[in-house]
């Protein structure tokens, strides 16, 4: 499980910042994935980028716990 962040005295569950720290990522593979006309290929955009945001979420968990 991943552990409370402490953020001047208030404190927040870590899984927050993983999803704090996802949606950046997430917009700079929308960014990459609308350049190179990846999204023309694709069925439905919106339920695609919900996809992709719980795949990204599970990974940058993943990197967390191995850290940690």
């Amino acid at each position: 499980m991943l552990n409370e962040l402490d953020i001047y005295g208030v404190y927040v569950p870590g899984l927050l910042g993983a999803m704090m720290l996802t949606l950046v990522l997430m917009g700079l593979v929308r960014k990459i994935l609308a350049l190179t006309g990846i999204y023309a290929m694709v069925w439905h955009r919106g339920l695609f980028d919900v996809a992709l945001y719980v795949v990204l979420l599970g990974g940058v968990t993943t990197v967390y716990q191995r850290i940690m």
